[in-house]
């Protein structure tokens, strides 16, 4: 009974910690939006598209769960603590990456305030933060394979 427990914690941990860190992420890049939007005339469309980035860390836990789901049910022979230590550390990651993503959009929508010319540069560091979410993912699959 403790190790489906184990399992399951550690099954569910990156949908979990990946919807808290997509909603801390987003609130932190809606509140730049916010401050954002008064200060210029147009654009408000792509301050809206970049407070959204956070939010797609949620499908990377919603993926990894699913597959972690799968390894459950099938002929498996990996221990409860695979399933935690993966679940819990790859969440993890993906939590801190919508986090800090949320805080490089806020950035971003600074530097566009100063400068609009800026705004498509301003993706890259939201690009490269969204990477890890997703590396984060496919790592955790590969240990689970």
């Amino acid at each position: 009974m403790l190790d489906e427990l184990i399992k399951w914690v550690g099954i569910v941990a990156p949908l979990a910690l990946g919807s808290l860190g997509s909603s801390i992420g987003c609130v932190i890049a809606g509140m730049g939006m916010c401050g954002a939007m008064p200060r210029i005339k147009t654009g408000h469309g792509g301050l809206a598209a970049m407070s959204a980035a956070p939010s797609t860390q949620i499908i990377y836990g919603l993926v990894l769960m699913m597959f972690m789901k799968g390894k459950m049910a099938g002929a498996n022979t990996l221990s409860p603590a695979a399933f935690l230590a993966v679940g819990l550390l790859c969440g993890t990651a993906i939590m801190v990456s919508a986090i800090v993503q949320g805080k490089c959009c806020a950035a971003g929508m600074r530097a566009t305030v100063e400068e609009k010319s800026v705004f498509g540069k301003c993706w890259v560091p939201i690009g490269i933060t969204e990477s890890f979410a997703v590396f984060s993912m496919i790592f955790g699959m590969i240990v689970l394979s």
